[in-house]
């Protein structure tokens, strides 16, 4: 039996406080350490001066190999374990390198409860952005999806310690429990998606949705199948044909307190598993990854249960569409022709291009929400994953200020994306000569063509589209990123939500 949803998504930090209030981590900013840290992370630029209580000289920590880079770590001596770890150079210190400093910091002391980190001079960084990435670094660091090992010899963080200057300690400190929250965001998303599909099932996202609905101030309607097959959601239950599973469409809705500033809707892909369906996979790396088709749908939820405790002033609609693709007797055939929401009929050429037809029920009901723009967010092409590899996602969008807006929130928190182009000469590759439409564009430009059919459903509204087939997971450890999913977007569409301001 799978355990619930509440054991599901434990991991190492606290997806709500009020859940699991023991595993709250204590962050302080304070002007000098405690004397029962466990470790304490000392972050050393390349250059300029060394902290005078490092207990080494650059000629020393050049003999140990250790330069200052970036990601680089070296065990100093001494009383305790200190460890230095390596930021760049001093003139090239950002919010994004502190961020960084700070997750390999944490990474590194793994087997302390209690930590310290010892931060250089910096200048040019107002103390709450401090406050705010070192925060997101340490608990975005130190993940692990252990939920399901016998003995998963971990240490649960505790507790943190930064060390600042006195009139650095006000700001830093008001600005941890923002990078608190935002890392509790992807941590959650990384959570659902490291989750094997048989422990999350569609089914089972909607229950955990709405069990933790009022934690996070969320409003959260279930759709089953027979609601969707009255909704005319031709889409998603022609990719759920094939499995034994029901989908389900999860509407969360996130309303401010006070007056809303604009109304954004969000469509997440839920695809739990994706065997390609008809179109079956070669059973290799990428399809054991398959459980992470529904990192989308995990982002968008991810980011609403941020948005109460930061106060956004806007208005979220989101629609998660979830379902598995699996092979069977039952399951949709090439050739056959689906009926999308609203009425739009689409051939099926390829049963592994389902991402988008599931999207495009999703993309409907959003314009019927009447937003003022609406962000989609999938794992959708494997040639987004080739053009940009594993660290940048494809953005696509048919309006530039909006897609100017996204741009933005990705740089704040370095989540890179980068803009492809929406190019309308590609939309005849999608002609079919029996339906409206067909869900494949022939061997170039996939990603550009996916994007086509996506844009064929928005209605005209403002519209953004993130490809993150690339950076749904990593395969080692880097900076912020840990080993596995990596809850890409999650941060993303909280600084998207906001700053967004209607497109005129």
């Amino acid at each position: 039996m799978a355990p619930s949803a509440y054991k599901l998504i434990a991991g190492d930090f606290t997806p709500a406080p009020s859940l699991l209030p023991e595993r709250v981590v204590d962050f302080d900013a304070v002007t000098e350490f405690s004397s029962d840290l466990g470790a304490i992370g000392v972050v050393v630029t390349s250059d300029g001066e060394l902290p005078v209580d490092l207990g080494a000289d650059r000629d020393a920590l050049a003999a140990a190999g250790f330069d200052g880079k970036p990601g680089q770590t070296l065990l100093l001596p001494g009383a305790g374990l200190r460890i230095a770890v390596g930021a760049g150079a001093a003139a090239e210190l950002t919010a994004d390198a502190l961020r960084d400093a700070a997750a390999t910091a944490a990474r590194a002391a793994a087997s302390a409860a209690r930590i310290g980190l010892q931060l250089p001079d910096v200048d040019g960084i107002d103390p709450e952005t401090i406050g705010q990435v070192v925060a997101e670094g340490v608990l975005l660091g130190r993940y692990r999806f252990t939920e399901l090992k016998s003995d998963p010899k971990t240490t649960a963080l505790a507790a943190v310690e930064v060390l600042v200057d006195a009139s650095s300690v006000s700001g830093v400190t008001a600005g941890i429990p923002r990078g608190v929250i935002t890392a509790r965001s992807a941590n959650l998303a990384r959570d659902l998606t490291n989750t094997p599909p048989g422990y999350l099932t569609a089914t089972d996202f909607a229950d955990f949705a709405v069990s933790v609905a009022d934690t996070f101030g969320l409003q959260v309607e279930v759709f089953d199948k027979q609601r969707l097959i009255e909704l005319g959601c031709g889409g998603l239950l022609g990719v759920n044909a094939g499995s034994a599973e029901e989908p389900r469409l999860i509407k969360v809705t996130y309303t401010p307190n006070g007056d809303s500033t604009g109304h954004l809707a969000m469509i997440g892909k839920g695809v739990m598993y994706d065997s390609g369906g008809i179109s079956l996979k070669p059973s290799d790396p990428m399809h054991l990854l398959m459980k992470m088709d529904m990192g989308g749908a995990a982002a968008v939820f991810g980011a609403l249960t941020a948005l109460r405790d930061l106060n956004s002033s806007t208005t979220v609609t989101a629609f998660l569409m979830c379902t598995d693709n699996m092979p069977s007797g039952s399951a949709y055939k090439l050739g056959d022709v689906l009926t999308i929401r609203g009425g739009t009929t689409v051939e099926v050429k390829n049963t592994d291009a389902e991402g988008r037809l599931v999207m495009a029920d999703g993309l409907v009901l959003a314009t019927e929400e009447q937003p003022d723009a609406i962000v989609d967010i999938a794992t959708l092409t494997g040639a987004a994953l080739m053009a940009l590899g594993p660290a940048t996602a494809a953005l696509f969008g048919n309006d530039q200020a909006l897609v100017d807006q996204a741009k933005r929130a990705s740089q704040v928190t370095d989540e890179q994306v980068w803009q492809l182009p929406l190019e309308k000469k590609y939309r005849k590759a999608l002609d079919s000569d029996i339906a409206d439409i067909s869900n494949l564009g022939g061997p170039y430009a996939g990603a550009t063509t996916a994007a086509l059919f996506l844009n064929e459903f928005v209605g005209g509204l403002p519209w953004a589209h993130f490809d993150i087939a690339g950076t749904m997971q990593s395969d080692a450890d880097d900076a912020w990123r840990s080993k596995g999913a990596t809850g890409f977007g999650a941060r993303l569409l909280i600084e998207l939500a906001l700053g967004f301001e209607p497109v005129p």
